[in-house]
């Protein structure tokens, strides 16, 4: 039987020439991507006027621990995608692992950022308000820690655990700790509407995997006829060039798919990071200026005439963000919150409205409308969700939803970078553990080459189908999973000790990250 041994072997003599090559070229790379992400950091935080040292310190240890997870999810997810290239001899590891990073930075690069939003959004609202604070810090700390933790001891086992799942749990584990020891202050726990559809997409997406692996691989069985695509690989022989250049097209895309999903969802939490520490260089999205900001204008001025009419007789005095962050937390429209908005928004553009750009904005005023824009578009659903509402008055709402994210939901080219690398780098040193798994531990049998191309077909097809419906999926349950569905369609049978191990994992992943999550964070709000 094939052992971890001879995957290893795969870089062996014949091989070692072009695993140094491509060792070297990823140096590289790593050594121009990490200067360009540092070079552009220091550039943005050269606007920055602090009186000491310790936000920089902070922020360079916050991104350290982001960048960990990031790293450690290279171990994890990142190592499904080049599984079955290096399992069959279809690419020497090194190359594997380089292709692959290169295809997570194109996919991490051309993301739209909405995956790492929806992530961020399963956070308390006042967590997210005061993410430069205490409690914000010890939040971002608190789940980032118990992810890396979690990961690492998944990992050590050879377990395809899901880093998304891991840090969703973390996420919730943070909001209830939070709920528990604020209960005199009334403050919001998880927001389980936005929770709901996240575990619809995590529960949903590894069933689909196995169903529809195992009939694409049954589909394959009766339309193409070829006896070598449905063989194990055999020692260190590569497949024939028509089944290489299959396996490579689907570690391919798989690759870019993970980039594109699961390489966003530390970005959302760096740009948690950044605002907390330094928000006058990241709070607002500078590139918003012109033209966009007199149209945000204009819309603000007609979202306040609709909320003027939505609100009656009723009118509103005083402070509006305790009545929109009560109606926030409490998931509800209350009498007062079209009346609170009108005047939220009418702040938010005496601030906004009139400047030729976001980067115009007064620095120790970027904070605030940042705030003040995340809360207007969190109660603006609340609104929307009331009876009545003609379709101009929902447009012109929503018009205006929509131009509040675009100016605080951005990420810098520079995050996208260095997650990219990060990605990489974990998976150029984790990957063997998981290619022995995927290859020879879930199946009876040893993988053949349809089987990996079956299941990584699928996988690539969901996650980007997830990416559509800005939905957080899991690259390893979905490709495990399918190569679950390829064994069973395939009658190879399932080693049942590593499927119960992988359920295991699954199942205790969600428990386990909040217990993490939850304890630390409470530990963390004292040392804070």
């Amino acid at each position: 039987m094939q052992t971890e041994a001879a995957v290893v072997s795969a870089s062996a003599p014949s091989r070692q020439g072009s695993g140094r090559f491509f060792a070297v070229i990823f140096g590289v790379i790593l050594l121009i991507g990490a200067g360009y992400a540092g070079m552009h950091l220091v550039q943005d935080l050269s606007t920055v006027h602090v009186r000491s040292l310790a936000p920089f310190i902070l922020l360079g240890v916050a991104l350290l621990i982001a960048l960990g997870f990031e790293f450690v999810n290279g171990f994890h997810d990142t190592a499904n995608a080049v599984a079955t290239v290096i399992y069959t001899n279809s690419m020497p590891p090194n190359m594997a692992v380089i292709w692959s990073g290169a295809f997570n930075f194109l996919g991490v690069l051309m993301s739209s950022g909405a995956v790492a939003f929806t992530v961020v959004s399963l956070l308390p609202v006042e967590l997210i308000l005061q993410v430069g604070g205490q409690a914000g810090f010890a939040m971002v700390f608190a789940l980032l820690i118990a992810a890396i933790l979690w990961n690492l001891g998944t990992w050590y086992f050879g377990l395809p655990n899901s880093s998304s799942h891991t840090l969703i749990g973390s996420i919730i584990g943070v909001g209830l700790a939070n709920q528990l020891i604020s209960t005199h202050s009334g403050a919001s726990g998880v927001n389980w509407d936005a929770a709901m559809g996240v575990f619809r997409g995590l529960v949903f997406s590894p069933i689909a995997g196995f169903l529809l692996a195992g009939l694409l691989m049954l589909l394959l069985k009766q339309l193409v006829k070829i006896p070598a695509l449905y063989r194990a690989p055999e020692g260190k022989t590569p497949p024939p060039w028509p089944i290489r250049a299959l396996l490579v097209l689907t570690c391919t895309g798989v690759s870019f798919s993970h980039g594109s999903n699961d390489g966003q969802k530390g970005m959302g939490l760096i740009m948690l990071i950044l605002i907390g520490t330094v928000p006058t260089a990241y709070a607002l999205n500078g590139a918003v200026s012109g033209g966009q900001v007199k149209t945000f204008h204009q819309v603000s001025v007609d979202a306040q005439r609709v909320l003027g009419g939505l609100a009656g007789n009723v009118t509103f005095d005083g402070d509006p963000r305790a009545a929109i962050t009560s109606a926030v937390q409490q998931r509800a429209a209350q009498p007062s919150t079209a009346s609170a908005l009108a005047l939220l928004i009418g702040q938010i553009d005496h601030e906004v409205g009139n400047r030729p750009s976001l980067k115009s904005v007064p620095p120790e005023q970027m904070g605030n409308v940042r705030n003040d824009i995340y809360l207007a578009n969190s109660a603006i659903p609340l609104v929307l969700a009331q009876p009545g509402l003609g379709k101009d008055q929902t447009a012109t709402l929503t018009s205006w939803r929509g131009l509040g994210t675009q100016a605080i939901q951005f990420i810098p080219p520079w995050v996208k970078v260095a997650v990219a690398l990060a990605l990489g780098l974990g998976t150029m040193v984790g990957w063997k553990r998981i290619v022995v798994t995927v290859g020879e531990k879930i199946g009876k049998e040893h993988l053949t080459y349809a089987q990996g191309a079956s299941a990584e077909l699928v996988a690539m097809g969901l996650i980007q189908a997830a990416d559509m419906y800005h939905l957080p999926v899991s690259t390893t349950h979905v490709l495990t999973s399918g190569v679950a569905g390829t064994m069973a369609a395939n009658g190879s049978g399932l080693q049942w000790a590593t499927v119960r191990n992988l359920l295991m994992a699954w199942v205790l992943t969600l428990p386990a990250s909040i217990l993490l999550a939850g304890g630390l964070y409470v530990v963390l709000r004292q040392v804070f």
